[in-house]
């Protein structure tokens, strides 16, 4: 049983601390879903579950898909949370197509929502540990007693940090180090950065873009309307993205707030239906889900390298190969990792090594990849860009009547993901 996709939604996405901050990452996920289901046809006492991702938990509500339920769908409707760094939208899609395909449901939402503006803040281990200790306290002697050894460094909050765990390494230093040991230039960097940014451009101007989001009214008064992307640079150019220093090995490094995906807000969302039910009700289908496939390396590796290991399985799977894709969507962390899984995916040597095949995997000419730029320019709420990378991607394959789309993610913890989309 295929699943079908009918439609989709996102907000516009913002630059962390800017238009969007003074909303939450579930008041973000309930405008994208209200209007994804909107735009389906379908009421709300239809859906049988909603799937929603998310990086950063609120932690006074870390089931982000409940409380995005609940301001939008029946109460009924049960809603489940999915984590999976910056493929958390997609492992939702895939965890309602599984739904679907197991006939377990009908109609299912998913997608997901991030808000970096408001990231929560941490506390040293040793407040932490006093500030529990003093509320189990049953005077208010003992409350006071239990600060005694705190010093003031104890107060200085934890800054966040998007790092892996395991190394201690942050994603930009992976990427910084993926470019040294790949060879990949900076100038090669920055030109795709910019390639990023004037298509993104582009495809705003004539409508494309804004064509898959839903205008968001914001608080305290919501008189102020947001309707576009606001981290696409109209004004950047290869001399101004030169001049910027790198940020992660700033004596020797390549990666810079240039070449790098911006700190973003913005939730999106699509609706799943079993297929055959979307065939004989008549529904407008946007697409099919074909396959997809999920991959995980060594974080001490290559951490954003992912995709090329995950997108040769996803065609196996559909019986294609990267001849029969038509386009192609490619998550933008960074140039860097975008240039390195191009390579990997064009190299006879990674297949034979990495991949135990006898001819290299291929991808799609250039100019049939993120045709209307990535999330360099665009921007990347963690959990959110899966949904917009669906979604933009179908909506492109139908103006250019292509049949087969390929979607592939790198995300933390060395994971990758593909997927093989469809248009019949």
């Amino acid at each position: 049983m295929k699943t079908a996709i009918i439609a989709g939604s996102r907000t516009p996405f913002a630059r962390s601390g800017s238009v969007l901050a003074d909303m939450t990452a579930i008041e973000l996920g309930k405008v994208a879903v209200r209007d994804a289901l909107g735009r389906s046809g379908l009421k709300g006492e239809m859906v049988d579950h909603l799937v929603y991702g998310t990086v950063v938990h609120d932690t006074q509500a870390p089931n982000i898909a409940r409380e995005v339920g609940l301001g939008v769908l029946p109460k009924s409707v049960p809603a489940v949370s999915v984590s999976r760094a910056c493929a958390s939208a997609n492992q939702a899609i895939t965890d309602g197509a599984q739904m679907i395909e197991v006939g377990q449901a009908n109609v299912v939402i998913a997608g997901g929502a991030e808000s970096l503006s408001r990231i929560p803040i941490t506390v040293s281990e040793k407040l932490s540990k006093t500030l529990v200790s003093a509320s189990k306290a049953k005077t208010f002697g003992q409350r006071v007693g239990a600060f005694g050894t705190v010093r003031p460094k104890d107060l200085i909050p934890v800054q966040p940090a998007i790092a892996e765990p395991t190394t201690g390494e942050s994603m930009g230093e992976s990427a910084e180090r993926m470019a040294k040991e790949n060879g990949i230039s900076r100038e090669a960097q920055d030109e795709w950065a910019l390639r990023s940014h004037r298509l993104a451009a582009a495809g705003t101007a004539d409508g494309r873009l804004t064509a898959e989001m839903v205008p968001v009214y914001t608080p305290p008064g919501y008189e102020t309307v947001v309707v576009d992307d606001n981290g696409i640079r109209t004004d950047t150019s290869l001399e101004k993205l030169a001049k910027l220093r790198p940020v992660f090995d700033r004596k020797h490094g390549s990666v810079t707030a240039g070449n790098a995906s911006p700190l973003t807000d913005g939730a999106s969302a699509v609706v799943l239906v079993n297929g055959d039910r979307a065939t004989a009700e008549g529904l407008e289908i946007s697409g099919w889900i074909r396959s997809w496939a999920w991959t995980a390396l060594d974080p001490a590796g290559q951490l954003l390298q992912g995709p090329a290991y995950a997108a040769p399985i996803a065609l196996d799977r559909a019986g294609l190969s990267m001849k029969d894709i038509g386009l192609m969507e490619m998550h933008e962390a960074f140039a860097a990792q975008v240039l390195s899984n191009l390579q990997a995916l064009s190299s006879a040597e990674f297949a034979r090594e990495e991949l135990g095949r006898s001819e290299a995997v291929g991808h799609p000419d250039v100019e049939n990849i993120n045709v209307m730029g990535g999330s360099l320019a665009i921007g990347h709420p963690f959990g959110a860009t899966g949904g917009r990378l669906t979604m933009t991607l179908l909506n492109e394959m139908a103006r250019r009547d292509v049949q087969f789309g390929l979607i592939t993610v790198c995300a933390a913890g060395g994971m990758g993901f593909a997927m093989v989309v469809e248009r019949k």
